[in-house]
């Protein structure tokens, strides 16, 4: 599986960004997915989570109210939308498909990862 993660780019403290993940086979639409993300010098941390089906989600506290992470399986593609971002929330962005069905929270329960998109914002 091959995942290709786009929309990433720079804005000002307050805008809006959309992060688009494509799966390269429908692999991916059995399996939870979920965005990480990691800011230099830091560990890379969850930031949300979608079951296989979309009817569970999970986020990251800081990102609660203002990240919403969806799916369209019939386009093998998951989505953040993040809004009122906050220069926080600079980071490279990944993508990436969970060994399970369910939401995961842990990156060791991921097992194919995307190349990343680096989000900047500006205060």
């Amino acid at each position: 599986v091959q995942l290709q993660a786009s929309g990433g780019g720079s804005v000002q403290a307050g805008g809006s960004l959309r992060l688009s993940c494509a799966a390269s086979k429908r692999t991916g639409s059995n399996n939870g997915m979920g965005w990480f993300r990691q800011a230099p010098g830091k560990e890379r941390e969850f930031v949300a989570g979608i079951s296989w089906n979309g009817g569970s989600t999970m986020y990251e506290d800081s990102v609660k109210g203002r990240f919403t992470i969806s799916r369209d399986n019939a386009k093998n593609t998951v989505y953040l939308q993040m809004n009122r971002l906050k220069s926080e929330d600079t980071a490279v962005y990944y993508c990436a498909v969970g060994r399970g069905a369910a939401v995961a929270l842990r990156k060791e329960l991921y097992n194919y990862w995307g190349q990343g998109t680096l989000v900047t914002v500006s205060s």
